[in-house]
C-alpha cells in the first residue's frame, strides 16, 4: 500500500509519496520490500496514486531486490480496501496487505501460518501500544477471533491496548465484497462487514516493532529507533562501536568527530573540525563543512551544510544549500533544495517547503510555503559563483551557457580558459556543451590565466568568452567571469540577456548540422607575450637589469611569465609554479605564500618581491628589505611612478578609492575621473580613449592600452618598466608615500530595509555636499564618508576617510550611526 500522499509529513511530501521518505538512507518503502522477501514473499503488488512515477521509476520490476514487482494505479481515490480491490484480477491465492509508510519488523510468515492454521478468512496484524487512541482498537476472544472494532475510541471506550496495524492477510474471496463505484475501507467498512456476516476474523498479537510515519515526530523517531537497533533494518554501510554505520567512500578527518549512535551514508564528506553528534543521519553524498556540527537531525541525500551550520533535532531534505553560519533550531523541517543563506536563524518549529531560498542574514519566525524569501540572481559582483555540485552543478552549467549562446548570435565565436583544478575541467567542459548547442563556437584555450583569454578576444575579434577559476576565498566555489569587447567584464545589459534566457529557459537549441565547433587556438599565449613585450621599454627594463622572487600561487601564469622575464633580461626565482602534482594549490593560504616570498627575498638579496593570486589577476608586493607593501600603498606606488614621467591621460578609480590618489597627481598631466565601486564598471571606463591607468584597493590593476582588465602579467611588467629608470630601492620610494586612512564597516541589513536605508540617509544628508554616482557620499571639511548598499548580500557597506584615522573613525561611527538607527525606527515600526 503506497498510495498515501501523508499530508502531516509535509514538507518533506511536498514532492514525494510519503513512502518514499527515507529511514537511515533507504525509502521506508524499501525497508518494507526487504522485509517481505526476508520472510518468502517473491510477488509484490503496489498500490500508487500520489506522485506514482517517483515509486515505479525507483523500484522498475524489483529485480535489483530480488522481487518481481507490478504496479496499480488508482486514477481516483478508492480507500484503502478499494485499491487493493483495482489489483484483483491478480489476486488469485492467499495474499498480505501492508503499509509502505509504516516501519515495522514482524516475523510475517508467522502470521501467514497463523492465518491458515486458523482457517481465517481475515488475519488483522495486532501490535500492543501505550497510547492507542490514535489507532483503531481490536478487541479478540482467547482464540483470536475479532469480537468488536473501535476506530480511534475515546479512553471511556478503551477495552484493548491491542492495535490494528494495517497488516492483513486475506483470502481473494472476501475482495468481491468492495464495492466499485465509492472509496471503500478495510477497517471502517470492510472488516465489520464480514464479522456481521459471520465471517472469520482472527487478530493476532505480533512481537516486533511497529511505527506509523504519520507525522514528522514520528518520523525522525522512526530513524532514531533504527539507530539504537531497536527495529531489525538492513542498514546500508559497515557497522563500528556506538553503533556507528559509514557507508561506502565516506570522507572522513577523524573518526573521534562522530558520536554515535549515527549513520553517514555513501559519500559524505565530514571536514576537518565539523562534528556529527548522537542521533544524526546523514543519507548519500551528504557534505559538512569545517566547524559544522549536528545532532538529533536527519539530512537527506546531496545536501551541503556550510561552515560553522548548527542544526539541532531538525530534518532537512534532500540537495538543499545550507551555507555559512546558519543555525537551525529543534523541530524545524525543511524540504528539498531549499537554499538557506549565510548566517541564518531559522527558528524552532518552522517548516520551509521546497525550492524556496532564504536571503542571508534573516530570522525565519514564519512556515515559508507559497512565497520565497528572495528571487535569486544569476551574477554576482564577479560573475556566476557556485558550491561545486551544489548549486553550480555540471547541468547548471550547461543551461547557464545555452543561456550565455542564446544572447550571441548563431555561428558566433567565443574564448573559453580555466584554472588547473578537476572542478574547473568540468565546469567548462558542460560550459562548452552548452555553448555549442545554441550553434555558437568555441576556442578552448585548456589551462591559461584569464588575461591570456581575454587578450585573444581582444586581438581576433571574438565576440565573448568566459573563464573558470576557484574563488580566492574557498577551493569548494567556483566562479565564471564572463567578458566581452574588448576584453572587458561582461556588461549588465549582457548579463541581463542571459539571465532572462537562463530563467525563462528560452534557449536556442540548433540542430545536428548546426553544433558548434570547438578549435584549439596555437601560440595563444606567445601571441600575449609578443604583444606585450611590443608594449614595454624592453631596453630600460634589461639595463636595469632585476633581480626577482615570483611566487606564482600555483597560477597558470607560470606558463606565460617566462616567455617576458628571459627576454627582459629579468633574473627571476619562482615558487609554486602550477605543477600536475598540486594542480590547485588548495592547502597554500595567500598569507603563507606572502611569508614565504619574503624570506626568499631576503635570502636573495632581490630588488623585489611579487606573489599571484591563483586567476593570475592580482599581485602583492615585497620590497627590498623583504617587508609586505599594503594593497592601497601599491596602488599609490604606480600612480606615483606614472605621474613623474610626465605623460598624460586619465586614471580611473572607483568612488571607495582613497583621496591621495587627487594628492599625489596634482600639478601633473593626468586626469583622476571615478567610477561605481564595481569591476564591469571599472573596466569599463578602463577601456574609454585616453585612460592609460585604472585600479582598485585589492591588488588589482589595469593598462588598457594592453588590456583592459586585471592582469598580474602585465602589471609586474609595467611596474618593472616604471621602476627601470628611477634607480633607487623600492623601499625609499615606498616610504614617501602619503598614509591612507580610509576604513571600511559592514552593517547587516536585511534586503527588504535596503531602500528604506538608501531613502532615509539621502533625505538626512539633502542640505551637505553629496556624490550620488554609487550610493551616497557626503564631504566636509574633515574627508568624506561613503553607505553603499551590496549587490548581492544582505548588508550596506560604510567607507571614510579623514586627515587621521582619527578622522576616519569619527566620520564612519557617525555615518554608520544613521544606517543603524534606520534599522532600528523599521524594526520598532514592524
Amino acid at each position: 500500500m503506497a498510495g498515501g500522499e501523508g499530508t502531516r509529513l509535509r514538507p518533506l511530501t511536498s514532492n514525494q509519496p510519503k513512502p518514499m521518505v527515507p529511514i537511515v538512507g533507504k525509502p521506508c518503502i524499501e525497508h518494507i520490500l526487504e522485509l517481505l522477501r526476508k520472510h518468502g514473499f517473491e510477488d509484490v503488488i503496489v498500490t500508487v496514486a500520489f506522485l506514482p512515477q517517483a515509486i515505479r521509476s525507483y523500484f522498475g520490476n524489483g529485480e535489483t531486490l530480488g522481487l518481481r514487482m507490478e504496479y496499480s494505479v488508482e486514477e481516483s481515490p478508492l480507500g484503502t480496501a478499494g485499491s487493493v480491490r483495482l489489483a484483483s484480477d491478480r489476486l488469485d491465492e492467499t495474499f498480505l496487505v501492508i503499509s509502505g509508510d509504516a516501519l515495522c519488523d514482524f516475523d510475517l510468515a508467522e502470521l501467514v501460518q497463523f492465518h491458515r492454521d486458523r482457517g481465517a478468512a481475515v488475519t488483522i496484524g495486532l501490535k500492543s501500544v501505550e497510547n492507542p487512541l490514535e489507532f483503531g482498537i481490536v478487541v479478540t476472544d482467547g482464540e483470536g477471533r475479532v469480537e468488536r472494532f473501535l476506530e480511534k475510541p475515546s479512553w471511556s471506550q478503551v477495552f484493548s491496548d491491542t492495535i490494528n496495524t494495517g497488516v492483513y492477510v486475506l483470502e481473494p474471496e472476501v475482495l468481491k465484497h468492495i464495492p466499485s463505484d465509492r472509496p471503500y475501507d478495510f477497517s471502517k467498512e470492510l472488516f465489520p462487514l464480514l464479522l456481521e456476516m459471520g465471517r472469520p476474523i482472527y487478530g493476532y498479537a505480533m512481537d516486533g516493532y511497529w511505527q506509523d510515519i504519520g507525522n514528522l515526530e514520528q518520523y525522525r523517531q522512526a530513524n532514531f529507533d533504527a539507530l539504537d537497533e531497536r527495529v531489525d533494518l538492513e542498514v546500508p554501510g559497515v557497522r563500528l562501536r556506538g553503533n556507528v554505520w559509514l557507508g561506502e567512500g565516506v570522507e572522513i578527518d577523524d573518526l573521534n568527530r562522530i558520536e554515535g549512535p549515527a549513520f553517514l551514508g555513501n559519500y559524505c564528506r565530514v571536514a576537518p573540525d565539523a562534528t556529527v553528534g548522537p542521533y544524526s543521519v546523514l543519507s548519500a553524498s551528504v557534505a559538512l563543512r569545517e566547524r559544522a556540527r549536528i545532532s538529533s537531525s536527519v539530512i537527506d541525500a546531496s545536501t551541503h551544510i556550510g561552515r560553522s551550520v548548527l542544526i539541532e533535532s531538525a530534518i532537512i531534505g534532500r540537495n538543499c544549500d545550507i551555507r555559512s553560519h546558519v543555525r537551525i533550531h529543534e523541530d524545524v523541517a525543511i524540504g528539498d533544495r531549499v537554499t538557506v543563506g549565510a548566517e541564518t536563524v531559522v527558528m524552532p518549529g518552522v517548516r520551509i517547503y521546497p525550492f524556496k531560498e532564504v536571503e542571508s542574514g534573516s530570522q525565519v519566525f514564519e512556515n515559508l510555503i507559497f512565497e520565497s524569501r528572495s528571487a535569486p540572481h544569476l551574477f554576482g559582483q564577479d560573475g556566476v559563483t557556485g558550491l561545486v555540485n551544489v548549486d553550480l552543478t555540471p547541468e547548471t552549467a550547461l543551461r547557464l551557457a545555452s543561456a550565455v549562446g542564446t544572447a550571441l548570435k548563431r555561428g558566433a565565436r567565443i574564448v573559453a580558459s580555466r584554472e588547473s583544478a578537476p572542478a574547473c575541467r568540468m565546469i567548462k567542459r558542460a560550459m562548452i556543451s552548452g555553448i555549442n548547442s545554441t550553434g555558437v563556437h568555441v576556442a578552448d584555450l585548456r589551462v591559461l590565466p584569464a588575461a591570456v583569454a581575454r587578450h585573444l578576444l581582444k586581438s581576433h575579434g571574438y565576440e565573448a568568452g568566459f573563464h573558470v577559476g576557484l574563488h580566492p576565498s574557498d577551493p569548494e566555489l567556483v566562479k565564471i567571469q564572463f567578458f566581452e569587447q574588448p576584453g572587458i567584464e561582461a556588461s549588465v545589459t549582457f548579463q541581463k540577456e542571459v539571465e532572462k534566457h537562463f530563467t525563462r529557459q528560452e534557449l536556442r537549441l540548433v540542430g545536428a548540422s548546426d553544433v558548434g565547433g570547438i578549435s584549439y587556438p596555437a601560440r595563444a599565449r606567445e601571441g600575449y607575450a609578443d604583444d606585450l613585450m611590443g608594449s614595454l621599454d624592453a631596453d630600460a627594463i634589461r639595463e636595469r637589469g632585476f633581480r626577482i622572487v615570483v611566487d606564482y600561487g600555483y597560477s597558470a601564469a607560470s606558463f606565460v611569465l617566462p616567455l617576458l622575464l628571459g627576454p627582459l633580461g629579468v633574473e627571476a626565482v619562482a615558487a609554486h609554479t602550477f605543477s600536475p602534482d598540486h594542480p590547485t594549490g588548495e592547502t597554500a593560504t595567500l598569507r603563507s605564500l606572502i611569508g614565504q616570498t619574503k624570506s626568499l627575498v631576503g635570502a636573495v638579496g632581490a630588488d623585489l618581491g611579487v606573489v599571484f593570486d591563483r586567476a593570475a589577476e592580482r599581485l602583492y608586493l615585497i620590497d627590498d628589505r623583504a617587508r609586505e607593501i599594503p594593497v592601497e600603498q601599491t596602488l599609490l606606488l604606480y600612480l606615483r611612478l606614472i605621474g613623474s614621467d610626465g605623460r598624460r591621460g586619465k586614471l580611473a578609480f572607483p568612488v571607495t578609492v582613497t583621496s591621495q590618489v587627487d594628492k599625489i597627481l596634482e600639478g601633473s598631466n593626468l586626469e583622476v575621473i571615478r567610477t561605481q565601486s564595481s569591476l564591469p564598471e571599472l573596466t569599463k571606463a578602463a577601456s574609454q580613449d585616453g585612460v592609460i591607468f585604472a585600479g582598485a584597493v585589492g591588488g588589482g590593476y589595469v593598462f588598457p592600452e594592453f588590456l583592459p582588465a586585471y592582469d598580474a602579467t602585465a602589471s609586474l611588467c609595467k611596474l618593472l618598466e616604471l621602476l627601470a629608470p628611477v634607480r633607487r630601492p623600492l623601499s625609499e620610494l615606498v616610504s614617501e608615500l602619503p598614509a591612507s586612512h580610509v576604513v571600511h564597516r559592514q552593517v547587516p541589513c536585511p534586503w527588504a530595509q535596503k531602500g528604506l536605508v538608501m531613502r532615509v540617509v539621502t533625505e538626512r544628508l539633502k542640505d551637505r555636499e553629496v556624490d550620488l554616482r554609487d550610493g551616497i557620499k557626503v564631504f566636509d571639511e574633515r574627508g568624506w564618508a561613503q553607505v553603499l548598499p551590496d549587490p548581492d548580500e544582505p548588508i550596506v557597506h560604510v567607507y571614510a576617510e579623514g586627515g587621521s584615522a582619527e578622522a576616519s573613525a569619527e566620520l564612519e561611527g557617525e555615518l554608520r550611526a544613521l544606517v543603524e538607527g534606520v534599522l532600528q525606527d523599521a524594526e520598532a515600526h514592524a
